[in-house]
């Protein structure tokens, strides 16, 4: 590669990790805002708790069923117009959710949470776009400054409730249709920021100089390609089994944790603070978890990762009626999240060469929320059942597949 492309390289990797960074900060608000209430207002609609557990399936299923057109769209015409798609179709979500609520339409709300989902698959596209110009020897860290970009909006979209409530008041609106009004003008604005601010695309450029240096242009767009590719790469394989099975803990854990907490009689504030204490835990320490990703090792770090999880799960559920154990278990299964979803997705974008990356990067995430979306409805039913308690064990066993690949992946070289 020549000292000219070399330097176009730099520059652009360096204007789109800021770009999408600020969109991240912007879109997470209504992330944090949708995550901390939409149990709840699901709860208030239905008139059961039975069915709370379903606004955070739906969150997820319609991230896993958007995630492969998403990257579908991005593998044909870049990074640009498939992320400002999903942020349109995250406004869209946010609307029908109010409607939904308006109405005091169990099905309508639950429509809105599954294309607000948009949302979700555009956040995780966004730090694979982040990867697509940079060094192999930076791919943790730049995927880990655009999750890291979420913290702020994210920590602050939970605690939108009670000013969320006060403007749900003047528009005549449930109050916990607030938030949501917050989240559909912070998409907007995202969407916006991609649109104009996203150029030159950053895999467009990453396909262009990949053919510049002598390479093919034949990239790979079909799911049976992302699969052809996952069968004869173990590093691959095993980054998107820990991304599915941390997200699946994650998800199952912290989708009842606010009806758990409601039932033990604490406060929408306090519920708030604690999920907004999770959230930090999912993003503040990214760069940490980058750094570790690309020096200490992704197997390390994915191990680490599950690690926290097993503790967060044990801490989470004997909390009781412990408001502070479970904020404390919530923030490890954040930081547990954090380690293992990082170094999963450096260990994904690291070894797939770029022609084939959006296709498998799609398969990961849908993999990914299809198991978040599992996780969240098996949580309502086992909650329903037997408690918050034996949730936790439940979600303790989803790490084992993963230690059990990462160590037998150390013995093993890429093919």
């Amino acid at each position: 590669m020549s000292d000219a492309a070399v330097a176009l390289r730099s520059r652009v990797q360096r204007r789109t990790v800021a770009v999408l960074a600020a969109a991240q900060v912007i879109g997470g608000l209504g992330a944090g805002a949708a995550l901390s209430v939409g149990a709840l207002l699901v709860r208030d609609v239905s008139g059961s708790s039975a069915w709370a557990g379903l606004a955070t399936t739906m969150l997820t299923l319609g991230a896993a069923l958007l995630a492969l057109p998403l990257a579908t769209l991005a593998g044909r015409t870049g990074r640009r117009v498939s992320l400002t798609t999903g942020w349109l179709l995250a406004v869209v979500g946010a609307l029908v959710t109010i409607a939904g609520a308006q109405a005091g339409s169990v099905v309508l709300t639950l429509a809105g949470l599954f294309v607000l989902g948009a949302n979700t698959a555009t956040n995780f596209q966004s730090r694979y776009a982040a990867t697509d110009l940079a060094e192999p020897t930076q791919v943790g860290r730049s995927l880990s400054l655009v999750v890291w970009s979420t913290t702020i909006g994210a920590v602050l979209g939970p605690n939108l409730t009670t000013p969320g409530a006060a403007v749900a008041d003047r528009l005549g609106l449930p109050d916990l249709a607030g938030p949501f009004v917050f989240a559909a003008i912070g998409f907007v604005v995202a969407a916006l920021l991609m649109a104009v601010a996203l150029v030159p695309d950053p895999l467009v450029l990453a396909r262009r100089l990949h053919v510049d240096a002598g390479g093919t242009e034949h990239p790979r767009r079909s799911l049976r390609d992302a699969l052809a590719v996952l069968r004869v790469n173990l590093p691959a394989r095993t980054g998107v089994v820990t991304v599915a099975s941390a997200h699946a803990v994650m998800v199952s854990v912290m989708a009842m944790t606010p009806v758990h907490m409601a039932d033990h009689h604490a406060s929408l504030t306090v519920i708030g603070l604690t999920i907004s204490l999770h959230i930090a835990g999912m993003f503040a320490l990214s760069p940490v978890m980058g750094l570790l990703a690309d020096r200490w090792g992704r197997g390390r770090t994915i191990i680490a990762g599950q690690a926290t999880l097993l503790l967060a799960v044990l801490i989470a559920g004997t909390s009781g009626h412990s408001e502070v154990q479970i904020t404390i278990g919530l923030v490890l299964l954040g930081l547990g999240w954090s380690a293992s979803m990082i170094a999963g997705s450096a260990l994904v974008a690291g070894t797939v060469e770029i022609e084939e990356r959006p296709s498998v990067q799609g398969l990961s995430d849908l993999l990914m929320n299809l198991a978040g979306a599992f996780g969240g409805l098996l949580a309502g039913v086992v909650v329903n059942l037997w408690g918050f308690g034996p949730l936790n064990v439940v979600a303790a066993f989803l790490t084992v597949p993963v230690i059990r690949m990462v160590l037998a992946g150390r013995h093993r070289p890429p093919r």
